[in-house]
């Protein structure tokens, strides 16, 4: 017995000493940071974009990290407020993360980039497209192009293809920093190509916002179509009271609200509701069919636009880490690769961290969303 009782005290200290060595054999998980708005009335971008970022790091990590070591994502709520966010890029620098991928609204980009300007942290954007900040020699980089492209095309498609010459629009100023940058962009490519915008209206996103007699003014000038330039959300609730009021005015919306959530809660009245935007739904490439069936089976929803940024986003941030020499900057190693594999198409980002990609127009139809060009 007290032989039996010395072999299992040696054979014990043997597997605790070989525990130890595997633990000192782990390697350090590198944390990156995660921050979008994952409640209220922005969380049909958050969530998706979370669950895509998650999605792309968990695949990494399976292949090996960078050199045997994980990635782990700091996952951030910044509840599309400023002071929050604010918040949220002051604790991951804290901790020392060298990239952010985020925010998913270009005002809470707007609020933080400064922050980030005066830290060695990198900020990659899935979504953001305000122009301003465009041509900036800064410590950001987005995966899209700015709200340029997809006004001009959706200008373009309703004077050349539709023929709509009068136009009235209303947009949000809770996110300024994108909606007063896609109006201005749209606007002037409208009036170039003939057409007349003829009244705007703006207003704050809340819960209890009363659209009905505001569309019922924009409406009384009988435009050919309207343009909304929201959230999914409020989007939806001004598609409604349009089809109230008029049953044959066009309505065309940005890409923002081009989420599942709008056709969800607009219903019927998203029905031939027209945006431009760079996520071909129609796609049926290997590559964005496997990412779609994997993230339909793990979250029980489509990805959308916002998951698709964000997959792309991390992608692209997990390259440049794999990648980078000695000595280099995140930015430095994403400028110096310039051009990245996406899941639809190829994505250039230039000198100022700026992208450029392919933009569709699309339509909503039967309740789905379908690609027109």
């Amino acid at each position: 017995m007290k032989n039996r009782g010395v072999a299992c005290s040696a054979l014990l200290s043997w597997m605790a000493f070989l525990v130890g060595i595997l633990a000192c054999g782990e390697k350090k998980p590198l944390e990156i940071g995660f921050m979008a708005g994952l409640t209220g009335r922005v969380a049909d971008l958050g969530v998706p974009g979370r669950n895509a970022a998650l999605l792309a790091v968990e695949q990494f990590n399976a292949g090996g990290g960078i050199s045997g070591r994980p990635i782990h994502l700091i996952v951030r709520d910044d509840r599309q407020d400023a002071a929050t966010a604010k918040q949220v890029v002051s604790e991951l620098i804290d901790r020392k993360v060298e990239v952010i991928i985020g925010p998913m609204t270009s005002s809470m980009a707007v609020a933080t980039v400064e922050q980030v300007n005066a830290s060695s942290t990198l900020m990659v954007s899935p979504t953001v497209t305000t122009t301003a900040l465009t041509k900036r020699d800064d410590n950001f980089v987005r995966v899209l192009d700015d709200t340029s492209a997809y006004a001009r095309k959706s200008a373009r498609y309703q004077i050349e293809a539709l023929g709509h010459r009068k136009a009235v629009a209303i947009y949000d100023l809770s996110n300024k920093e994108y909606t007063e940058s896609w109006f201005r962009e749209f606007q002037t490519s409208y009036e170039a190509l003939g057409g007349t915008l003829l009244q705007t209206g703006t207003f704050r996103s809340a819960p209890d916002t009363v659209f009905f007699e505001m569309v019922k003014d924009l409406l009384s000038v009988r435009p050919d179509m309207i343009l909304i330039i929201a959230s999914a959300v409020d989007a939806a609730r001004i598609c409604q009271q349009v089809r109230k009021i008029d049953t044959t005015v066009s309505i065309a919306m940005s890409e923002w609200a081009s989420t599942e959530r709008f056709i969800e809660l607009a219903g019927n009245a998203s029905e031939k509701v027209r945006m431009a935007q760079f996520l071909n739904r129609n796609d049926t490439s290997a590559a964005y069919q496997s990412f779609r069936r994997t993230y339909l089976e793990r979250y029980g929803h489509a990805p959308g636009f916002a998951g698709v940024a964000a997959y792309d986003a991390t992608q692209v941030v997990l390259e440049a880490l794999a990648r980078r020499q000695h000595g280099k900057t995140l930015k430095e190693t994403i400028i110096a690769i310039g051009q990245f594999q996406g899941l639809q198409q190829r994505i250039p980002i230039d000198n100022f961290g700026d992208a450029q990609r392919a933009t569709f127009l699309t339509e909503v139809r039967d309740g789905q969303y379908w690609t027109l060009e």
